[in-house]
């Protein structure tokens, strides 16, 4: 009879635990990378009244089982559903990650790693990615020896706004290209010439315009068209001459040669003047309007300008070359995608930083301005000047049996003897087929209808296990009152 009351009692512990876990599931079904937990039941030891016996030949006598009565149920496990994904929640934050796959972030708080699903991150006031609650988000860094290369080495907190990246050095340009028509019946060709502009950058990220002219001119070969480029003036980013010498003082660019011809400053003209030179002349056929080339046998397709600053001029021999202009301040004025045919009697040349195949451009000074993470888990920071740099990695952690790790809260979860060990270095999310998906947060795998079912059965087991101990109390009742 008594043992009765005690399984009931059993049955009473093991469904509330039941409802404890389903409860918790249920309050957490919204929560970020939430996994919801099942319980699972086994029966405990029980009382055999008489053993089994096997069949005997002397006495005739067949086999029996053993009769043996249960005493109630207690807890066998709660496991979390690790491999379960929750359903994907839309952010559009560039920092909010999900995990497809059965890796987790490796979190930091300095006293150790941890590990989530949650990927609801932000880039914290020392500029590193880091969890909302605090915890670096850890990963690898760019190799020293190769900027462009992930070093896998122990994780460590990704920089992002750090003073290193919030700025990308500048870049002179090398390269620029002229493009469009030369129409031979536009007036500006015969009087004061058709006007040029062209951009380029100096080694610090300063900004200048530099003005042509393009004026017609004759060729000793009466099969080709020839016109004049000559460069006018250069001036900085607001305006200002860098090779005028007005008021005595001293130029900064001085002096200019292009397409082979030197040029001084004219302060009657205020402009470049070339000394006698066809250097910098482009021809094109007369016929077709084909271009043939540049300079005084016309056999190039570009015309260089190079600029010399007045610490050039005082520099050594082994010193000169210009530190401020790069490539020895020559930059490459490509000529050869311009055409000579008669169109609106109007000439159309534009120009740009770079050449046929897009290098030597220059930049200025880039500033950080957004950054992207790619399905590996890169992180490439955009700067206001066009470059794109190689911040860091986010690295992942596996384990053997994810549903031994130990849940402490917070939505982390801290590496078991059972779960397998960390070992400090992580891997590559790909590594297992996984990827990362920005703008996207993993939703609480909780099911609610399968909790709901869960909750209808535990509710009856325990009603079932209540009704034991009423009914038991009833027949101990009944015992009792034999006596009256």
């Amino acid at each position: 009879m008594m043992r009765s009351l005690y399984s009931g009692v059993s049955g009473l512990k093991v469904h509330q635990t039941k409802m404890d876990v389903i409860g918790n599931n249920i309050a957490n079904v919204n929560t970020i990378g939430f996994k919801a937990s099942t319980v699972q039941f086994s029966d405990v030891f029980y009382q055999t009244t008489q053993s089994a016996s096997g069949a005997n030949a002397l006495t005739g006598m067949a086999g029996m089982n053993a009769k043996q009565i249960g005493l109630g149920t207690t807890l066998s496990s709660i496991s979390a559903s690790m491999s379960t994904q929750g359903g994907a929640q839309r952010t559009d934050n560039a920092t909010d990650i999900m995990i497809t796959g059965n890796s987790f972030f490796v979190v930091n708080n300095g006293n150790g790693n941890y590990f989530t699903k949650n990927g609801s991150f932000t880039i914290d006031g020392s500029g590193y990615l880091a969890t909302e609650s605090g915890y670096y988000v850890m990963g690898w860094s760019p190799d020293p020896e190769n900027p462009n290369k992930i070093k896998q080495d122990t994780v460590n907190k990704i920089a992002i706004q750090t003073p290193e990246n919030s700025t990308t050095p500048p870049e002179a340009t090398t390269d620029v290209t002229l493009k469009g028509n030369i129409d031979k019946t536009d007036s500006n060709l015969t009087g004061d010439g058709y006007i040029i502009s062209s951009e380029f950058y100096d080694n610090l990220g300063n900004a200048y315009t530099a003005k042509y002219k393009l004026t017609e001119t004759t060729s000793a070969n009466a099969a080709e068209k020839a016109y004049l480029l000559d460069i006018v003036d250069i001036t900085d980013k607001d305006g200002k001459s860098a090779v005028s010498n007005a008021n005595g003082a001293t130029p900064l660019i001085n002096p200019v040669t292009f397409g082979g011809a030197t040029y001084t400053y004219d302060a009657t003209t205020n402009q470049l003047k070339p000394g006698a030179s066809t250097t910098q002349m482009v021809r094109f056929n007369a016929t077709t309007g084909a271009f043939i080339g540049t300079g005084s046998t016309g056999t190039g397709k570009s015309l260089d300008l190079k600029l010399t600053t007045a610490a050039d001029v005082a520099g050594t021999a082994t010193t000169k070359g210009s530190t401020l202009f790069g490539n020895e301040g020559v930059i490459k004025y490509d000529l050869s995608s311009i055409t000579q045919y008669s169109t609106t009697g109007a000439c159309s040349i534009s120009s740009s930083k770079g050449s046929l195949e897009n290098t030597g451009a220059g930049k200025k000074v880039g500033n950080l301005s957004g950054i992207s993470i790619q399905t590996d888990g890169k992180i490439y920071g955009s700067y206001d000047n066009g470059t794109s740099k190689l911040l860091g990695q986010i690295a992942v952690a596996n384990f053997a049996n994810p549903a031994g790790l130990e849940s402490i809260g917070g939505s982390l979860f801290a590496a078991t003897q059972n779960s397998g060990e960390f070992d400090g270095k992580g891997k590559d999310v790909s590594e297992d087929g996984g990827k990362f998906s920005t703008g996207v947060l993993e939703m609480s795998n909780v099911d609610l209808s399968s909790e709901f079912t869960n909750m209808i059965t535990t509710q009856r087991g325990f009603q079932a296990n209540s009704r034991i101990i009423t009914t038991s109390d009833t027949l101990l009742d009944e015992l009792i009152n034999l006596k009256r």
